[in-house]
């Protein structure tokens, strides 16, 4: 008779599948051929147009017959979804609001129907389309409906950007879909939708119940297809936004062919990961973030903890621990709600996740996988731990996206955050200490937009996700969230080119104005670092006043002026560490050494550009230093309470290094309306003053010098814009670039030569700004631009 022991180890779960019979019946109402939704009516999938076939990832079976969208089907949605956001918004928040809760509700009544199809079409186990994708997916309905209501009081200077066109990735087709509609339509947005090409049936399902909440005809369209489809969305003329969750190196193109158009645009890009497990870590606990991390959706997560980072003390027991949990996780058929890990989307994915775990083998690494048995139909890879990988192992730097869990270990914290952020992604992290000092003292040095202490995967639609660096930029979710989809109603104020303010254009003659300018025949050197330094290529250009007489020489800033420039900008990277109060106290000192030098600042604006009344400029500018000096200390994050039992601090950090093209007009003032808020929320700046008028930036040299200002926190580097431009936008180490000077083309440019580091940018095209309007260069959607948010999530009584 065997023991109880023996017994226990015997035990296993038994089979428990979930029911296809509501899935199957709804795809056979559709005779399994589905059209296009466009305009509250389904196209026929028909003999006149391509279909393509959706797969079952578990067994490799035909699900249905959807229909390839073509340009033309495309240019149906968008004017379709042009039409209706008028009558959208006229329906105002409260309206709105009622839509978006019917929708909530909806996808709660069939949540079953719709958890089983994501099964079948995705791959992913039963337990977490149930639990997981579609609580979460009805929760940014419900969440975004709150939203719609108090949208007039909430962002009363906002508006609704127009029509939106939103393509997502396979993972978590309706969740993503949510994550993406929901905003959109709260703001008053209409939505030209592509959903993924291996994953499409959720999003069909969800046009279904689009009819049924009351959706008005137009509003929502969702159109099937390829890249091709997407690519026709993201060119289109008549699309406002693009909102792409998917892979970085698309995200590229994306930045590329939207460059110089207008559109708004937001990216959710690829991941790798950090997963820091200290030494005081509750170890079990962290081996079960572990799986939630790495093994979620069999690890095709964006931000799954795929480079897991143990303190070298506990590194041997605690990869013991995740070796006999490992053992013990289920692989099998998605829709039997005992299993872990489910199928890979597709046969592709497959063989590139081996390609890459085979190459890491040849290369030294040692492989673990569980003993598991593989199904003989789908797509398939067992979880596995690869340990003795160098930092710069394809698998240690490539996003994976599978079940593949790569670890080293670290010695101290610093070390800690040293290799998490050796990665040119930023998307997300983990950090497990029973130190809440030392978790949050290593949270903010993480360069990642989300970290989740003693916790893994934890989402919300109240708490913004978005990455740093090349997993793109905005957020999702969260009051960020929605400003994504819209626009300041101050840039529709804007002049439709740069001019010259009336209000400079009054008093004294440019004569007499002209005549109080230093004479003195110069050259004005370079500020890099703190000091006054000749240009690289020895090279200089004469700057002329606006009644053509010499003024002075300038120097021609080059390529390796720029490299040093960055590189004092790096160096100086205490100012972002500095409280907010000491660096509004800098600002208020420059503000008070600029006020005791104004005539002379005057004289130099009037010989420069005619300005007969150049007081103004200078008052301006003092007072805009005044202005961001007293943002500085209050521009503070927020704390969300999600449905958890924690909080989430969503922390406005700086971008880093900011590369700013200055204006032509308003040579002073035009610097420090741009120039001040970075600095103000500690970032570090190459500034490329007025090409025209230079001197006004030049001046401001010993200002700077007394006023505190550590040197590198501000550097200006005067000559060309277009040459200067380039070099900051295709720099690898600067994180975003401004450019204001009014060049359609350059502007372009920028944004165009941005894509490879996907670095931000923040451009004014061939349009004008009134600098001294803080309604049009001030306020937060000028300090928007000058951070980023992290949301760290902290749990407690746990």
């Amino acid at each position: 008779m065997p023991t109880i022991n023996e017994i226990l180890t015997t035990m296993d779960y038994g089979p428990a599948p979930e029911s296809t019979r509501e899935a199957l019946a709804w795809l056979e109402r559709h005779e399994r051929r589905f059209g296009l939704f466009i305009d509250n009516a389904w196209s026929n999938a028909g003999d006149a147009c391509d279909t393509f076939a959706s797969l079952n990832p578990a067994d490799g079976v035909e699900l249905a017959q959807l229909t390839q969208a073509t340009p033309q089907d495309v240019d149906r949605a968008v004017a379709a979804a042009r039409r209706a956001q008028p009558g959208w918004v006229a329906l105002g928040g409260h309206g709105r609001a009622r839509v978006l809760y019917a929708l909530a509700r909806l996808l709660q009544k069939h949540a079953r129907l719709f958890a089983v199809i994501e099964t079948l079409d995705n791959g992913k186990t039963i337990r977490e389309t149930r639990d997981a994708d579609l609580p979460l997916a009805s929760r940014h309905f419900y969440h975004h409906a709150g939203w719609a209501q108090l949208q007039s009081e909430e962002f009363p200077g906002y508006r609704a950007v127009g029509v939106v066109g939103q393509i997502v990735p396979w993972n978590f087709p309706l969740l993503m879909l949510a994550w993406k509609i929901a905003p959109a339509l709260a703001a008053g947005n209409t939505v030209v939708f592509k959903p993924a090409e291996f994953t499409s049936l959720s999003a069909l399902l969800f046009a279904e119940i689009c009819q049924q909440a009351g959706v008005p005809a137009g509003v929502v369209n969702i159109v099937t297809g390829d890249g091709a489809v997407g690519e026709a969305i993201v060119r289109h003329p008549g699309v406002d936004k693009i909102a792409f969750t998917g892979s970085t190196d698309v995200g590229r193109l994306i930045r590329q062919a939207t460059a110089g158009s207008g559109k708004k645009l937001s990216l959710e890009l690829g991941g790798k990961s950090p997963f820091i497990v200290f030494d005081d870590a509750d170890l079990d606990a962290a081996v079960e973030g572990l799986v939630d991390s790495i093994w979620f959706n069999q690890g095709q997560v964006c931000c799954a903890g795929s480079r897991l980072l143990v303190q070298e003390s506990i590194e041997e027991r605690f990869l013991a621990k995740v070796r006999a949990r490992m053992q013990n996780l289920r692989l099998g058929s998605p829709l039997d709600k005992s299993m872990d890990i489910g199928a890979l989307v597709d046969p592709v994915q497959q063989q590139r996740i081996h390609a890459l775990v085979e190459a890491a083998r040849a290369e030294g690494c040692t492989i673990w996988q569980p003993t598991c048995a593989i199904p003989g139909a789908g797509a398939w890879f067992a979880p596995t731990l690869i340990t003795g990988a160098s930092t710069s192992a394809a698998v240690a730097q490539a996003e994976i996206f599978g079940p593949v869990l790569v670890a080293m270990s670290f010695r101290t914290p610093a070390e800690a955050v040293q290799l998490a952020n050796n990665t040119v992604y930023g998307l997300a992290a983990c950090v497990w200490s029973e130190s809440i000092s030392l978790a949050l003292d290593v949270a903010p040095q993480i360069k990642a937009g989300v970290v989740w202490i003693n916790s893994a995967n934890q989402f919300d639609a109240a708490c913004g996700f978005g990455g740093y660096r090349e997993s793109g930029f905005g957020r999702e979710g969260g009051r960020e969230g929605m400003l994504e989809y819209m626009t300041a109603l101050s840039e529709d104020a804007r002049p439709a080119a740069p001019v010259t303010d009336a209000r400079s254009q009054t008093g004294s003659s440019p004569s007499a104005a002209s005549n109080q300018a230093v004479g003195i025949d110069r050259t004005a050197k370079l500020y890099i670092g703190g000091k006054q330094t000749r240009p690289d290529g020895a090279y200089s250009r004469a700057i002329a006043g606006a009644d053509g007489r010499f003024l002075a020489d300038v120097g021609e800033g080059n390529r390796k002026d720029i490299r040093n420039a960055v590189e004092a900008a790096h160096k100086a990277s205490g100012w972002a560490r500095a409280s907010a109060h000491n660096r509004a106290q800098v600002l208020y000192y420059i503000a008070e050494n600029l006020a005791i030098r104004a005539a002379e600042f005057a004289a130099r604006l009037a010989a420069m550009t005619g300005s007969v009344n150049p007081d103004n400029e200078v008052q301006a500018s003092i007072e805009r230093l005044f202005y961001y000096a007293a943002w500085a200390d209050k521009y503070d994050g927020l704390v969300h309470q999600p449905p958890i039992h924690g909080i989430t601090v969503a922390l406005n950090e700086p971008v880093g290094v900011i590369g700013i093209i200055c204006p032509t007009e308003a040579p002073l003032l035009g610097l420090i309306a741009l120039v001040a808020p970075a600095l103000a929320l500690g970032n570090r700046v190459i500034a490329v003053p007025s090409e025209a008028h230079p001197l006004a930036a030049t001046d401001l040299y010993q200002v700077l010098d007394t006023s505190d200002l550590p040197g590198g926190v501000l550097n200006i580097v005067t000559g060309s814009a277009d040459e200067l431009a380039r070099t900051l936008a295709t720099h690898a180490d600067v994180d975003a670039v401004w450019r204001h000077d009014g060049s359609l083309d350059g502007c372009a440019e920028v944004e165009r030569l941005s894509a490879a580091s996907l670095k931000r940018t923040w451009v004014g095209g061939a349009r004008g700004r009134d600098w001294y309007s803080t309604s049009q260069s001030g306020g937060r959607a000028v300090l928007a631009h000058a951070s980023q948010v992290k949301n760290v999530w902290i749990p407690y009584g746990v």
